[in-house]
């Protein structure tokens, strides 16, 4: 019996926790207190709901009873009394353990509010200040509703250093002067991107792990998903935050079809596109849709939804229309030129002209700093050599990028690569 009320304690939690910290924290204005009492009102529900039975409504029951230890915190600090006024009056008549009716239609009147408030917590957990880590962290913990521990696997990083840069990054934001608020004007914009880049780093960690054993990590594509997905619906206006869920969802939608049987990885061309998820593919050329429609066409994130929206429409590979892909490419670099976009456009004027053009780009990036240390770059080369039949080569330069890769899974698909080209040769 208490087993089932924790589960149901834990599913409700998962779903409720960044809502219940964004509504305190609008109280509090302090985002480690907002944390702290939202926690109070999980253990009041460990404490009760095994014994009282689980609410009707848990949310509004955790939602409530963490309000209470706000409305007491804000009593105890003395805080301006406009402030107990503003979140009294639905709290005074209710009692300590206790959702009245009422309750109900009082969060579906402040319902644009509550979403406010979420919109506020993500542009404070995503602030400049914090380091990209730290904002993945707390992003995380508060808006992915994932424990420390949770999150340290999921990064392979020791439990005790995710702590630390969580608590650091509460600590940064509270001696910044941070505001719980949106921004507005530019500032909005600049804030906007750091937000949007956090979900995209949560989301690439999942698609492609940089390091263990597993090639992928789901959870953290649907983490990424789910924050994707809520801040479409508290940002509807905003063409970026389109192009970015129109982004994960038709690459998500490959998930199934990129390892085998066997848990080995399955690139792009060898996958059985009977089954990607047909469901994602069209709400993700959906937002793409909704991006251009919001004067976004030619944005960072609507720009790579175009390129897998064209894998997606090929119903099989040789369909794919790597002409338009390297197009879309050579405009991705006039937006956000880097080393990784200009080798991304080789692969696929290699696919649209032949190796031998594509090899030229390829060997251009060969002294590039930031390509250095990035396994890719020889995969592609070792690609473009096997396919001009200089066998030898391809196998040096497979066996470079394995002795590069930090993904135990991506590894043994490199290595065998390289075995491949060795018995070519």
């Amino acid at each position: 019996m208490h087993e089932a009320t924790h589960a149901a304690i834990a599913a409700v939690w998962r779903i409720e926790s960044a809502r219940i910290v964004a509504v305190v924290a609008r109280m509090t204005r302090d985002i480690g207190v907002a944390e702290e009492l939202a926690q109070d009102a999980l253990i009041a529900a460990l404490e009760h709901w095994p014994r009282d039975g689980v609410p009707d409504n848990p949310g509004a029951w955790l939602t409530t009873t963490a309000k209470r230890r706000a409305l007491d915190h804000l009593r105890r600090d003395k805080l301006a009394a406009e402030k107990l006024e503003q979140v009294g009056h639905d709290l005074e008549a209710q009692e300590a353990l206790t959702v009245p009716d009422f309750v109900d239609a009082l969060d579906a009147a402040r319902a644009d509010q509550i979403g406010d408030d979420l919109l506020r917590l993500i542009f404070t957990a995503c602030h400049p200040v914090l380091s990209a880590e730290a904002r993945v962290a707390l992003t995380l913990k508060l808006l992915g509703g994932l424990s420390t521990q949770e999150i340290a696997r999921a990064f392979l990083v020791p439990e005790p250093t995710i702590a630390q840069r969580i608590v650091r990054a509460k600590r940064t934001l509270g001696e910044a002067g941070v505001a719980f608020e949106l921004p507005q004007g530019t500032a909005l914009a600049e804030r906007l991107a750091s937000v949007l880049e956090v979900v995209y780093l949560v989301f690439n960690e999942g698609y492609t792990a940089t390091a263990g054993d597993d090639w992928m990590r789901p959870e953290l594509v649907q983490e990424a998903l789910r924050l994707g997905r809520m801040l479409t619906g508290l940002a509807p206006a905003e063409p970026e935050a389109w192009g970015l869920i129109a982004l994960m969802e038709l690459q998500a939608s490959r998930a199934a079809a990129r390892l085998d049987d066997a848990g080995r990885p399955v690139l792009l061309a060898d996958q059985d596109r009977g089954r990607w998820d047909r469901l994602l593919i069209r709400r993700g050329l959906v937002a793409l849709e909704r991006a251009a429609a919001l004067g976004g066409a030619d944005g960072f994130y609507a720009l790579q939804a175009g390129i897998a929206a064209c894998h997606a429409r090929a119903p099989t590979a040789a369909d794919t229309d790597w002409a338009r892909i390297a197009a879309l490419y050579s405009r991705l670099a006039q937006v956000a030129p880097s080393p990784v976009v200009e080798l991304n456009r080789a692969v696929a004027v290699g696919m649209a002209e032949g190796p031998a053009a594509a090899l030229v780009l390829v060997d251009r990036l060969q002294g590039d700093k930031a390509l250095r240390n990035y396994q890719w770059l020889p995969s592609v080369r070792a690609d473009l050599l096997g396919k001009l039949g200089r066998h030898a080569e391809a196998q040096a330069e497979w066996l470079r990028a394995a002795g590069l890769a930090g993904n135990g899974a991506e590894r043994t698909l490199l290595l065998a690569r390289a075995a491949q080209a060795a018995a070519q040769g």
